[in-house]
């Protein structure tokens, strides 16, 4: 399979032995002009050029068929709540394993919606309480149901699946939606 992947970030070391990397926003705009399709993109969510929020949002309106994923030191749940409504496909934490980081990029570009980070521990995280809507897509997920079909289940828009699939994940402490479909089938 042939693709275009961008990967976007200031830091020299998370940008090596890649094809195409830029290291601010106007070098990424171009490059992405340059490349006509662009199959992912990997960008740093503290990258020089992206003064907020609304810019990650219009990139995945100007890249909507592009694998939108977004790495970051920040641990933040509400951030990365936040990332994942505007629709990036994934949320990749550049504080783990550089084996998981891997893994976890070829999930994501295999379709699967992934947050995947090391807390800080400065956060308290309960893991043990869950909401009533968090348990129904708990519910679906277990059942093999997709983010379109929860959100049709439910009836709530497939962001908000996204936002609630993410704080499962972190909640329940699994890497991926299969992880928690496998471990909690039996349980609810």
């Amino acid at each position: 399979m042939t693709g275009c992947i961008i990967i976007a970030d200031d830091h020299p070391m998370f940008r090596e032995a890649v094809v195409h990397e830029a290291c601010d926003l106007g070098a990424m705009q171009a490059l992405i002009h340059d490349a006509g399709e662009v199959d992912t993109l990997i960008l740093d969510l503290r990258f020089p050029g992206l003064t907020c929020m609304s810019q990650l949002a219009e990139l995945r309106q100007q890249l909507r068929r592009t694998t939108l994923i977004v790495v970051s030191m920040v641990d933040d749940p509400a951030v990365i709540e936040h990332v994942m409504a505007l629709g990036a496909d994934g949320f990749i934490g550049k504080n783990i394993a550089p084996d998981e980081i891997g893994q976890a990029l070829l999930a994501i570009r295999d379709g699967e919606v992934l947050v995947k980070f090391a807390p800080s521990g400065l956060l308290p995280l309960d893991t043990h309480t869950l909401t009533a809507r968090q348990q129904d897509v708990l519910r679906l997920i277990a059942r093999g149901k997709t983010n379109k079909e929860i959100a049709k289940a439910l009836d709530i828009s497939p962001f908000t699946v996204r936002i609630h699939v993410s704080s499962l994940l972190r909640a329940l402490d699994v890497p991926s939606r299969a992880a928690t479909a496998v471990k909690y089938s039996g349980v609810v």
